[in-house]
């Protein structure tokens, strides 16, 4: 059964193109990993299919009474609702459906035994289906849910504007297995995730017996949870049976096959090129001429697709430190209650730390209390001499309209435009991306944006939150090696192991400083 038509689909932004008629049908039980490099149109694509946006060409086709829940890496939580609130949205249909019998309960004093009947019979059908999707029970599913997730460790009647990115994520994770629906649309799921939500995602996948489509850069969770690949790649959409691995696997062998066919077709060509050239003012080879000219003319040339640029991350240096980069003395980290304990730490020139533990428990707040963006609440940070810090923040709020080149021009006024141009092009924008607004990018673009204005600044200390997050394999693969070169030091928070094991000394477990409850 087809949940899902798309047929020729077209979409971009201004004279960028994201995609071009693309066709496909999304079948039931079908488990999709939508892949493709940072700005292929993926988080777009998504947002077409869902009707958030518009396409300029096109048909999107739902079948009747599919119920779509969505996971949108950029979904805002509105200030003033609490997590329960936010829980409690996932049965929005069954509260309008009891809304609606409450309306035919109303009405049946003053309508005639006819129509009596059937109201009654309507209203037995939706009473019916309230039972049966636990509508009575809303207020106890809510709390297990909220306890499976670790919701309760942070209240469920706290504001969800107070909550980091990664709260906020396993909010609407909640929030979707509430809703029970028959397709999941994930983009990036597992961004944000520490690792043990990461793996009960997996296994909430692996039991998932309706359709999903997932968009994640995670090759680990991909191969885990997918059975079909969708590879988006020059404005098309190509499927791929199997995990990705096996995609990766016939993606290379038909990437070998086409360049073979093309060296092949080229020579062929240059033959009868030649031919045609020496033959054509001969009488008595011409007519043979005309024959290989018209071979050529008909002849259906391949053309090999363009290479897309890769990034090349390279940190500059600045002056070495002094032996200790930072001390902290008694502190405390935290807002309106304290996340931590009393902490003693430091760091020396030459160190590369990771901080590790579960979303909530106050990395990020120990990062920026650190750099002195927030006051701790009690204790102090001594920060050393020479330091030159570069900050890469998880989260940018602020709406940016500035194009590429004017975002790096304004913070590099002695650049001439060819070297702004060229800075972001190493790190993987082709000229679209670098003429349009920052606020048109993808994740994974912008942050190629805030990684360019990085390594063009003298640093000798890297605070990095969570900068895997949205970058696709060639970026993360070349951020890695760029790290791992870096005679700087490096304070990172990320959620995937796999990529700061070979770039840290030392892994600092935050979990073993917290006053949360686990």
């Amino acid at each position: 059964m087809s949940l899902l038509s798309v047929s020729n689909l077209s979409h971009g932004f201004g004279d960028r193109a994201i995609f071009d008629d693309v066709s496909f049908r999304l079948l039931a039980g079908e488990h999709i990993g939508l892949i493709g490099a940072n700005g292929e149109g993926k988080s777009t694509f998504m947002n077409v299919i869902t009707g958030k946006l518009e396409p300029d060409a096109g048909k999107v086709e739902w079948s009747k009474h599919t119920r779509v829940g969505y996971l949108d890496q950029h979904t805002e939580l509105k200030q003033g609702m609490t997590i329960r609130d936010v829980l409690r949205t996932a049965f929005q249909y069954l509260y309008d459906m009891e809304e609606e019998m409450n309306g035919l309960f109303a009405k049946m004093g003053e309508v005639d035994p006819e129509e009596l009947e059937k109201l009654l019979e309507e209203t037995g059908r939706m009473q019916d289906a309230l039972t049966n999707n636990d509508f009575y029970t809303i207020d106890a599913k809510v709390e297990e849910v909220a306890n499976g997730l670790g919701l309760n460790d942070f209240g469920l009647d706290r504001d969800v504007h107070d909550l980091s990115g990664g709260q906020r994520t396993k909010v609407l994770l909640a929030k979707l297995l509430l809703e029970k629906p028959d397709i999941l649309l994930l983009d990036e799921p597992t961004n944000y995730l520490d690792v043990e939500h990461i793996e009960w995602l997996k296994h909430y996948l692996l039991a998932y017996d309706h359709a999903f489509i997932l968009v994640s850069h995670d090759i680990p969770f991909l191969n885990s949870v997918t059975n079909l690949i969708y590879h988006m790649e020059n404005q098309k959409v190509t499927r791929y049976p199997g995990d990705y691995n096996e995609f990766l696997r016939v993606y290379e062998m038909k990437k070998q096959q086409q360049v073979s066919a093309y060296k092949k077709q080229q020579k062929e060509i240059a033959n009868l090129k030649d031919f045609v050239a020496r033959n054509k003012a001969n009488a008595a080879t011409s007519k043979m001429a005309m024959s290989r000219q018209k071979k050529l003319d008909k002849m259906d040339v391949i053309e090999l697709d363009a290479e897309k640029p890769k990034p090349q991350f390279n940190f500059k240096l600045a002056r070495t430190p002094g032996r200790y980069l930072f001390e902290t003395k008694d502190l405390i980290i935290g807002y309106d209650e304290p996340l931590s304990r009393a902490l003693n730490l430091t760091m020396e020139r030459g160190q590369k730390i990771a901080l590790s533990g579960a979303n909530g428990i106050g990395k990020t707040t120990l990062l920026r209390s650190i750099l002195g963006e927030i006051k701790p609440v009690s204790g102090s940070v001594e920060l050393g001499d020479h330091l030159h810090i570069g900050y890469f923040e998880q989260e940018i709020k602020v709406a940016n309209q500035n194009t590429c080149i004017e975002e790096v021009w304004e913070e590099f006024r002695h650049f001439t435009q060819y070297e702004v141009r060229a800075a972001l092009a190493r790190c993987g924008l082709t000229t679209k991306h670098i003429e349009s607004q920052v606020q048109v990018l993808s994740g994974g673009e912008k942050a190629k944006v805030r990684l360019c204005k990085l390594i063009n600044n003298e640093t000798n200390l890297l605070v990095l939150d969570e900068p895997t997050n949205h970058l696709d394999q060639d970026a993360k693969k070349e951020l890695k090696r760029a790290l791992q070169e870096y005679k700087g030091s490096v304070l990172l928070i990320s959620h995937e192991p796999e990529f700061y094991q070979g770039i840290v000394t030392d892994v600092w477990n935050c979990e073993d400083w917290t006053t949360k409850a686990f």
